[in-house]
């Protein structure tokens, strides 16, 4: 993605606006969730590739930030204005001391932008200065006067849809901007707007029909929709853990530490839940089992937290371009009761997984005081995950 004849590229990623148009969510959009990950995460991963990426957030945004960038290599954000061009210009004042060549700016809101897209822009910068991705426009276009009368009807060869990410030889636009602000010019849509009024070249490169931006809540339902259908092989796994009871004041089930007169035996902390949605999930990748991954016989494991074991399973899925997208835990004891601590268990589980917690279902059953979980010898669980990968994941052979 970066450039590989040594000049320094950089982007601005603009996160700075309200996102009033796509619905009452109570959070801006570009922290809303697309595909489990809010939008803004999945922007910042598409440019990971940059050495140099300026973030662009609202002052009251410090925390949902925060989240979303948790784990990049990000330039400390800056606070935005009160316009889009506003919160560009500082994003570009903000990249000014690291005097980079060129410089992409890219709307959070956009968060498909692929690899190839980013390529081709950083490519055309560098031949012409100035470029802009764009689609050919397949719908008739007519300009309307104030009563709604047809003005004219406008030649589509001659239109193209814009996107971003927009790319440019960053000194010169950095000058547009300033200029555009001293002028007190601030109705320009967007950076080619300000180039072209600076009087810079701008060239138009294919765009992505997928590169969508999200502006409201349809948009959202098409981008959920976009996601889904690159994730579209589906895979279950099961799991089975069985744990016997030992000496002790406390067992862990499901993440939760609960109070009890016995406690389960096992290398690690025995957490008969943990262990079966463990086994589950590496189940549904075909990636062997717990065992597999950390064998009893290694002590660095001996009574470890079993949330390592599932936060590692969770993270295969991740590495494999996929998403959870239901976790189901049936735990058999005749004691604890599992009732009081339901809740709890689906949301330490919830947490660990990184899903919602509708997306997560604990259930409980004795045995009819019949085998060993009848007779309290211990605790068995059975659990099943449903993941999505892509499905170029099925070529890949484990």
């Amino acid at each position: 993605m970066a450039s590989t004849s040594g000049e320094k590229v950089a982007a601005v990623i603009v996160a700075a606006g309200r996102g009033s148009r796509a619905g009452a969510a109570g959070v801006p959009k570009q922290f809303r969730p697309v595909g489990g990950e809010t939008m803004l995460r999945r922007t910042l991963t598409a440019f990971t590739g940059l050495g140099l990426i300026q973030t662009v957030i609202h002052a009251d945004d410090g925390d949902l930030y925060v989240q979303a960038a948790d784990g990049f290599a990000l330039l400390p954000p800056v606070t935005g204005g009160a316009t889009r061009q506003a919160s560009v210009l500082a994003g570009l004042e903000a990249l000014a001391a690291h005097a980079p060549d060129f410089v992409l700016v890219h709307d959070a809101a956009r968060p498909f932008a692929s690899a190839a897209l980013i390529a081709r822009a950083i490519e055309a910068a560098q031949e012409t200065g100035a470029a802009i991705p764009g689609l050919p426009v397949t719908d008739t276009i007519k300009s309307i006067d104030h009563r709604g009368l047809v003005g004219e009807t406008l030649a589509r060869d001659t239109l193209r849809a814009v996107q971003t990410p927009q790319a440019f030889a960053f000194a010169p636009l950095l000058e547009a901007h300033r200029r555009a602000a001293r002028e007190g010019r601030t109705d320009f849509t967007d950076d080619a707007a300000i180039a072209e009024w600076a009087g810079m070249q701008v060239v138009v490169f294919p765009g992505e029909t997928g590169n969508i931006k999200i502006t409201n809540s349809e948009d959202f339902m098409r981008a959920e929709a976009t996601d889904l259908s690159a994730l579209g092989d589906i895979r279950t796994g099961t799991g089975i853990d069985v744990h016997a009871f030992s000496v002790g004041d406390h067992v862990f089930l499901g993440g939760v530490r609960i109070p009890h007169s016995e406690t389960l035996r096992g290398h690690s902390d025995a957490d008969v839940g943990l262990h079966a949605l463990t086994d589950a999930l590496l189940g549904a990748l075909a990636d062997g089992d717990i065992g597999s991954h950390f064998p009893p016989t290694d002590e660095q494991w001996r009574g470890a937290s079993s949330d390592r074991f599932l936060k590692f399973a969770v993270d295969a899925v991740t590495a494999r371009g996929g998403r959870i997208a239901h976790l189901d835990l049936t735990i058999v004891c005749e004691a604890p009761k599992i009732g009081p601590h339901r809740d709890a268990m689906r949301e330490a589980i919830a947490r660990i997984a990184g899903i919602e917690l509708n997306r997560v279902a604990v259930k409980a059953t004795t045995s009819e005081r019949l085998g060993f979980t009848g007779r309290g010898e211990g605790i068995a669980a059975y659990a099943t995950a449903t993941i999505r990968l892509p499905w170029s994941d099925t070529c890949i052979t484990k």
